[in-house]
């Protein structure tokens, strides 16, 4: 049996499994066998929307409160191309571990639980630790965190605050707490005309010239300024197509894609909203289709974010920025619940090729995740 007080052997382990989203292979089972090994009651969950099924788990060590929840994902993105190093061979060279999934975010799971090995060797901790580790974040997390949420629900089980092991920081651990995220929004526009001679473009309808209005108007202007706890909300272009591999025709139709981060001043009904008017106003036949894959949230500083800034202090001497950028993440779903922050390794290398974390981190980061979960305990 691997020593679990030392984060670095269930690391390589976990990245040994090649977890593909919706692909659990072992992975879950690593984890539980070594969650029960130190004493915790592990829940095996399965959940299948309409898609192949995804394993979860849920493992509590102890009964009363409060329910301390360390939360986080064993599931990878594809290997993709551009790799020197075995994928899943968690190789360690020149003090880095490498292999998908190392960063991004398996290497912070070992690292809680090593976490708790140490707390146990010190004596019982009060309270209770929970972990709830889903297989399907980098898919689409709708049978994942989700669903095992709802599973607490039912069964009258509160978490009263939340670390998610994402790996926050940019250049070097200790630097970044997320307290929340920006909303994401994916907007498809369709514009409709009728096909003709390019020579005769009075007896065609071209959708070109509206669709491009429309995006000048979305795009002319910001969205906001941003304010205390967001940057300013932001419209990125994804996709331009006309599908017209004629020089000579006057296409019949003219599709646009684009992606809005927003923050707490706008919400995914407010900006759904603006995007139709927007269409309304240049007119003709159009189809909008809106999808908001999460809101904005944010977990104003307090207990929960106070303790892991000082336990990062101790063990970093670094003062943590309190931060909401970046993507969207399970702590989506599991603000609805409490209050939920996140914190793990440096992000340089997620999702890509060689995709490493510094060995050396490891031992920091379940130092900081033991002095947070005694702080945490002691507060409440």
């Amino acid at each position: 049996m691997i020593d679990l007080a030392d984060p670095l052997p269930l690391a390589r382990e976990l990245i040994r499994r090649p977890s593909v989203t919706p692909d659990d292979a072992g992975a879950l089972d690593v984890l539980a066998a070594a969650l029960e090994t130190l004493g915790f009651v592990c829940h095996p969950l399965r959940s299948s929307t309409g898609g192949p099924e995804i394993r979860n788990l849920y493992a509590r060590l102890g009964s009363e409160g409060p329910n301390v929840c360390f939360a986080g994902h064993t599931d990878v993105v594809p290997v993709g191309k551009g790799w020197t190093m075995e994928p899943f061979g968690a190789d360690i060279v020149d003090g880095r571990l490498f292999g998908r999934g190392a960063t991004d975010m398996k290497a912070a799971i070992a690292c809680f639980v090593a976490a708790v090995a140490r707390l146990l060797a010190d004596g019982t901790p009060r309270g209770s630790i929970s972990l709830l580790i889903t297989g399907d974040e980098e898919g689409p997390a709708v049978d994942g965190t989700v669903k095992v949420l709802e599973w607490l629900a039912a069964r009258g089980e509160q978490l009263d605050c939340c670390i998610v092991g994402e790996p926050t920081n940019p250049r070097r651990l200790g630097e970044m707490i997320k307290i929340g995220r920006r909303g994401s929004l994916n907007c498809r526009i369709a514009v409709f005309g009728s096909q003709g001679h390019s020579a005769y473009p009075h007896l065609a309808d071209n959708p070109i010239p509206r669709l491009l209005e429309i995006l000048r108007r979305l795009s002319e202007r910001p969205l906001d300024d941003g304010n205390d706890h967001f940057q300013a909300s932001t419209l990125a272009l994804t996709t331009v197509d006309v599908g017209n591999p004629t020089a000579n025709v006057i296409p019949a139709e003219a599709r646009a894609g684009f992606n809005i981060r927003f923050n707490d001043l706008h919400s995914g009904a407010s900006l759904d909203r603006w995007i139709r008017e927007v269409v309304a106003g240049v007119g003709g036949r159009t189809e909008v289709t809106v999808e908001v894959s999460g809101e904005s949230f944010l977990t104003p500083p307090g207990p929960l974010s106070a303790a892991l800034a000082e336990a990062i202090a101790a063990e970093t001497g670094l003062t943590p920025e309190m931060s909401t950028t970046g993507g969207t993440s399970d702590a989506r779903f599991i603000r609805h619940f409490c209050p939920v922050v996140e914190f793990g390794l440096v992000g340089q290398t997620m999702h890509k090729a060689d995709e490493y974390v510094a060995v050396a981190d490891l031992e920091v980061l379940t130092a900081i995740y033991r002095r947070a979960l005694v702080l945490l305990a002691d507060r409440r």
